[in-house]
């Protein structure tokens, strides 16, 4: 392997904003913003929207959908006469 053209492979923790879960695991991702871990660590920390957490395909919960409305205004406007 060619030396100095991978990224480096580092502990991150990934919090997931809509269900306040946090996961400590590894990744080449990076962020400026950083968070103690529970071991006492300081680690980078990268905010997402969805995560397994709160994801409706694994919650097995209907979501709220961002996109309601957006259906039937398209019916109401190429609606055959």
């Amino acid at each position: 392997m060619k030396k100095d053209i991978h990224p480096e492979y580092n502990r991150v923790v990934f919090h997931d904003l809509s269900s306040d879960f946090k996961f400590l695991t590894r990744s080449t991702a990076t962020s400026k913003d950083t968070i103690e871990w529970e071991d006492g660590n300081t680690y980078p920390v990268i905010k997402l929207e969805v995560s397994s957490a709160s994801h409706p395909f694994y919650t097995g919960k209907k979501g709220m959908v961002r996109t309601a409305g957006r259906v039937e205004r398209f019916n109401k406007k190429y609606k055959r006469s």
